[in-house]
């Protein structure tokens, strides 16, 4: 397996500007509910299609961590190396702590809701 590369600086900032406007936008719909109640539902969809296309993004990455890590036996790899003994304990922690994370898992469960409460909304709406 090959080592994995990392995505273009464009990328990353367009995840995080995503993000960042989802998260405004749930912050800001009871303001918009109060002061012009059309635009709280643009703004709730805005917000969940954000994070949609946000934890997907965490998934695909969380993912692709932890293929590296067992496809490459990067965990056995490092115990075996020459580091110092506090260095290798550090490296051995960090990479067993992203195998071990269940982020992934939490980032696929809040896209599936996300988009299962698009659907519904979008159902019960019309």
């Amino acid at each position: 397996m090959n080592a994995p590369k990392e995505l273009p600086a464009s990328v990353i900032n367009a995840i995080f500007v995503l993000g960042l406007f989802s998260s405004i936008c749930f912050r800001v719909l009871l303001v918009a509910d109060a002061l012009y109640p059309p635009l709280f539902r643009p703004i709730w969809y805005g917000g969940v299609l954000g994070y949609c296309g946000f934890f997907l993004h965490r998934y695909r990455i969380t993912r692709k961590r932890k293929n590296a890590i067992r496809g490459m036996d990067l965990i056995a790899k490092v115990n075996q190396n020459s580091l110092g003994t506090e260095d290798q304990k550090a490296v051995s922690y960090i990479l067993s702590s992203i195998d071990h994370s269940k982020e992934g898992l939490n980032y696929l469960i809040i896209f599936v809701l996300s988009a299962l409460a698009i659907a519904a909304d979008l159902y019960l709406s019309y």
